[in-house]
């Protein structure tokens, strides 16, 4: 990437990419004063969109891979990336998104759902690379360090959040299969030397069919392979509805759809249809004949019987759901005031958003009437189900934590070079026939015999890599994280689990490499970690988790919750594996219900906690690569403005009549300009900002009532997936008397 910028703000999507629309401008004004340049690149699902599509497009709307071209920056040590987060678009999304942008005037093609043409099969291919996870493999050439910052964690002990009182007698619990999931299956084995392997399904009448051809692998990779067994999954939704029934539980699914992007709709839709199942059986060849996908959730159904049913077949329909929602347990809802139950779309419902409110709540989640009831978690893999498990038994015995005197999980999180990506959407299949799944060697033919995985029709297999020198730059970081801080360090592995069975071994011997004196660095299955951590943090101690990629994601959102109310105050720094740098912002999970806040009252909640904290970690970064002091002056002063924004309250409030994102932004600005122009490390740093400050003091009444004076009215961004940029500046820049100050030159 030629004439590469300092740093490199990611345009995204929702709530943080309006903010963005407030926050630059400030952020570019502080920067120029240091030399210091700000770009944008465009990886929001429309922005990808677009890219994919430059031939259905007139020269004028084509845009840049900007994905691609990060792709690559990352690799090099010039990198210097600040990742806001983007949608992990499940197919409601992306259709959703389509139909947007054809409205905008692009000639994108539809989504096919059902592609028969090559051209089609080839339309489908590229949306395809845009569903689920599409960004975070791309640009992570680094392992993970996510922490709660001091500031966040001291602001947590004195303003508390809201913790549920657990009863011990609690109904709540998690489900998980005991037989035919990936964790039952699993098979890992390590490469002793560099090659490429083919995935085969050999059919029952020995014809071969190649699933997918010419996997590249190193010397020292672990690859592993797993089968969900869907005839067992369906008797295990069907017990586990019974059970809610008789139980009286809620009963909520809880996987994650967007990122394992092809898995988990299945699993999803397979749910759905057990749930429903005497609807599905009655009207099979309806569904089939309008083209209900039941991997997109109930809200498919639903969404085509008002589209595509003639009404006597709607109002058939709609009653046999209804009698199954009346005859079986009580479903978990994600609106309850609009009817839209936990099976409705599957990523309303994502597993590391969800589970840790459903800790925070006592073990309950929203019923239809609005109210909070235990409910029955039901999480199907085993590889993952137990540490949910193991924190509500917790709470049941010693009751909620307490965010005034607990301490902290931050988290070592192998994720480099798409380590254990999600599933490994690409090598994920849905079998159409019994058989047997090889993993052939390419060159010999020869099939690698201790991963073969026998399947039915119908089952879920995939296959996942995770290199070598990830894995040894990730006990690297452990180390290093667990002597900076003196805090002890549990890498999260199961010995009776075959690819963490691998892993072990390659940590045993990398720490080896390292100085462990006088460091506390264990390995424990995650149930046991879980338990040891939940322990340690209860008594207001922190243990630094090592995890694998999955576990990263929901452990990051799991103790943040609990700790600190909320995943976006965290500090999440990838170190890259080549020098560079990228830095996240934390989830954005909460993101459309602020948009649709924002354009109904024009008030936007969105916390842009996450984005100061990345930003000044970044302008360190410039400065221990470049040798730009004013760099670390930019950091250092922008770290005291965000303790004296949270030691003020100045984070967005709740409701109409307080600040919001908007005034956020301003009194960040506010106290970065004072801690600047009042720092004597660089007198002409100092005075350049002494203006600029007290102006922004001076103003400070007339600032707030115009960010106030706009509230309450519809707002028009122009497109919820692709908002139009003048529109979303004016909404997002209301105050004249801001903008001026923000827009002076120095």
């Amino acid at each position: 990437m030629a004439d590469t910028p300092d740093i490199i703000y990611t345009k995204v999507d929702e709530a943080p990419e309006l903010a963005s629309a407030s926050l630059l401008p400030i952020i570019r004004r502080f920067a120029a004063a240091a030399g210091v340049t700000v770009e944008t690149r465009d990886i929001s699902l429309s922005g990808r969109i677009l890219a994919a599509f430059p031939d259905h497009l007139t020269e004028a709307q084509r845009v840049s891979d900007d994905l691609a071209a990060l792709g690559e920056l990352v690799k090099t040590p010039r990198a210097n990336v600040i990742k806001l987060p983007n949608i992990s678009a499940s197919v409601p999304q992306l259709v959703a998104a389509i139909r947007e942008l054809q409205g905008q005037g692009y000639a994108i093609p539809d989504y096919p759902e059902a592609p028969e043409t090559g051209a089609e099969k080839e339309v489908r291919a590229r949306y395809d690379a845009i569903k689920g996870s599409a960004v975070n493999p791309v640009l992570r050439e680094g392992n993970s360090d996510r922490r709660a910052p001091r500031a966040v964690k001291d602001y947590a002990r004195k303003h508390p959040h809201r913790m549920g009182r657990w009863a011990p007698d609690s109904k709540a619990h998690v489900a998980a299969m005991s037989r035919g999931d990936f964790y039952a299956s699993e098979r890992s084995a390590t490469l002793p030397a560099a090659t490429s392997v083919d995935i085969v399904f050999v059919g029952e009448d020995g014809a071969r069919q190649t699933l997918r051809a010419g996997v590249d692998l190193l010397a020292g990779e672990v690859i592993d392979t797993s089968m969900m067994d869907m005839a067992e999954f369906r008797r295990f939704i069907a017990a586990e509805i019974a059970d809610s029934k008789a139980q009286g539980t809620l009963f909520s699914l809880h996987l994650k759809a967007t990122m394992m992007k092809i898995s988990d709709p299945i699993i999803f839709g397979a749910a759905v249809e057990t749930f429903f199942a005497p609807v599905f059986e009655r009207f099979g060849d309806l569904f089939a004949r309008t083209g209900v996908d039941v991997s997109n959730g109930l809200g498919d159904l639903l969404a085509k019987a008002e589209t595509e049913f003639s009404p006597e077949e709607r109002a058939e329909v709609l009653a046999a759901v209804e009698t199954c929602l009346a005859e079986g347990p009580a479903l978990a809802m994600v609106n309850s005031d609009k009817g839209i139950t936990n099976l409705h779309v599957p990523s309303d419902v994502i597993i590391d958003a969800s589970m840790p409110v459903v800790v925070r709540d006592s073990g309950k989640m929203w019923n239809a009437q609005g109210e909070l009831q235990d409910c029955k978690a039901v999480i199907p893999d085993r590889c993952y189900s137990g540490i949910y498990a193991a924190i509500l038994d917790f709470c049941k015995e010693h009751g909620a934590l307490d965010p005034t005197k607990m301490g902290s999980v931050p988290n070592v999180g192998l994720m480099a070079q798409k380590a254990e990506e999600y599933g490994s959407h690409d090598k994920t299949f849905k079998l159409e026939a019994a058989g047997t799944v090889e993993v052939v060697d390419s060159a010999s033919g020869r099939a690698l015999a201790d991963l073969t995985q026998a399947v039915s029709a119908g089952d879920i297999y995939r296959m996942c890599q995770t290199k070598d020198a990830p894995i040894k730059d990730w006990v690297k970081l452990a180390v290093t994280r667990s002597r900076a801080s003196g805090d002890p360090a549990i890498f999260w592995l199961d010995q009776e689990r075959p690819h963490h069975r691998e892993l072990i071994v390659k940590v045993n011997a990398y720490l080896r490499e390292h100085d462990t004196e006088g460091l506390s660095l264990s390995i424990a299955s995650p149930v046991e970690a879980m338990k040891a951590s939940l322990a340690r943090i209860a008594e207001g101690k922190n243990t630094i988790s090592c995890t694998g990629n999955v576990l990263r994601d929901y452990l990051t959102d799991l103790f943040p919750i609990l700790e600190v109310g909320t995943s976006a105050k965290m500090l999440s720094i990838v170190p890259l594996m080549n020098g560079g740098g990228l830095f996240e912002t934390g989830a954005g999970g909460s993101a459309p219900k602020h948009v649709q806040q924002l354009v109904k009252e024009d008030y936007l909640r969105w916390d842009s906690l996450g984005e100061f904290l990345a930003l000044a970690a970044s302008f360190e970064h410039v400065a221990q690569t470049t040798g730009n002091a004013r760099a670390q002056l930019l950091g250092n002063t922008l770290d005291a403005a965000t303790s004296r924004f949270l030691d003020e309250n100045k984070s967005p409030t709740r409701k109409l009549g307080g600040v919001d994102n908007r005034g956020s932004h301003f009194y960040l600005g506010l106290f970065w300009a004072e801690a600047l122009a009042a720092q004597t490390e660089d007198a002409p740093l100092a005075a350049a900002f002494q203006e600029m400050a007290q102006s922004l003091r001076n103003s400070e009444d007339k600032i707030v009532e115009e960010l106030l004076a706009v509230q309450g009215k519809e707002a028009d961004i122009g497109g919820y997936y692709r908002p139009d940029p003048a529109k979303a500046a004016r909404v997002m820049r209301p105050s004249p008397t801001l903008n001026s100050i923000v827009d002076a030159s120095f």
